[in-house]
């Protein structure tokens, strides 16, 4: 289990935005992507640290430097759990739209 829920990773639009980029062009140092973002490395390490306790990002560490890279496997769980949360959602909604018909119709 994650220190971060994963949500609470995924609310903030740069957070999600480093996830774009390192799904893209993994990995990545903090400085590397500092240089693509408008906040300082610093900023750009706070929202990486985020990321890793929610299991999203993976840190290699090649000599001294540090390499990022999205780790997919907590997003494809997430996923999951959405298309049941959606297939639950579309069973309700048919149920609603039959009840209203036949009330309608009768």
């Amino acid at each position: 289990m994650t220190d971060v829920p994963i949500f609470h990773a995924l609310a903030d639009p740069m957070r999600r935005n480093l996830l774009v980029n390192l799904a893209e062009h993994s990995p990545k140092t903090a400085t590397q992507l500092a240089g693509e973002f408008p906040i300082t490395r610093q900023g750009i390490l706070k929202h990486l640290n985020i990321l890793e306790d929610a299991g999203l990002v993976a840190v290699h560490q090649i000599g001294r430097e540090k390499r990022y890279a999205l780790t997919p496997a907590p997003l494809s769980e997430l996923e999951q759990w959405l298309k049941l949360l959606n297939a639950k959602w579309d069973e309700r909604l048919l149920r609603l739209k039959n009840l209203v018909e036949d009330d309608s119709g009768g």
